[in-house]
């Protein structure tokens, strides 16, 4: 097919644009595929991770709660093959009170600290530093427990946080600043739970 003399301008004017720019053009589609089959790969990849792990969490859900066992394998599966879902710090939750109820204290301490410092959620990390604080305050690390309670947790729970704190503060003999907490405490928890009515009774023992 023949060109007029103004398409074979364009023609040649595209062929010398394309020697220039050609190869950075070629280069920069060939990374975008390759970002975007990485990017459905990967969220594959995620998916599969959590159908799985929801599969083996719901096992471990269902376990007898003595067969400690059973726990620790299928919580340690959940923390080792699926730490990027939300399953794996709810296991180490599992795990730690498992252990916690065998007297193993030291391996739910360290349950905790993993679900501290790798759940997904912000609540589970929330519930492991307020249960590894109340070990802590078991065990007279009255400083220790403290740290943990003034770190920055879900606001859900500053209630049982506050309430804790109270009694780290008291048992430092710090009664004005368990006072304090105790206050926060009743502002914060549930005015019908079980709880709140303890910390109002431990505010009054202080009074």
């Amino acid at each position: 097919m023949a060109y007029d003399l103004e398409e074979q301008e364009q023609l040649d004017e595209f062929k010398a644009w394309w020697k220039q720019h050609g190869t950075l053009i070629s280069r920069v589609f060939i990374a975008l595929l390759v970002s975007y089959v990485a990017y459905q790969a990967w969220h594959y990849y995620q998916n599969k991770q959590s159908v799985a792990g929801s599969s083996l969490y719901q096992e471990l859900v269902v376990a007898d709660p003595k067969d400690l066992k059973t726990i620790l394998a299928k919580s340690a599966s959940l923390m080792e093959d699926y730490s990027g879902t939300p399953y794996a710090g709810r296991a180490a939750l599992m795990a730690a009170k498992a252990n916690y109820q065998a007297k193993q204290v030291a391996s739910a301490k360290a349950q905790l600290e993993w679900a501290a410092k790798h759940a997904s959620e912000a609540s589970v990390e929330a519930l492991a530093n307020l249960q590894l604080a109340s070990i802590l305050f078991e065990e007279k690390d009255l400083n220790g427990a403290l740290a943990l309670l003034n770190k920055s947790h879900d606001a859900g729970f500053d209630g049982l946080f506050a309430d804790l704190k109270g009694d780290v503060l008291a048992a430092l003999g710090k009664n004005a600043e368990a006072k304090a907490a105790y206050q926060e405490a009743l502002d914060k928890l549930d005015p019908a739970g079980k709880v709140r009515a303890l910390t109002q009774k431990k505010l009054e023992s202080l009074a």
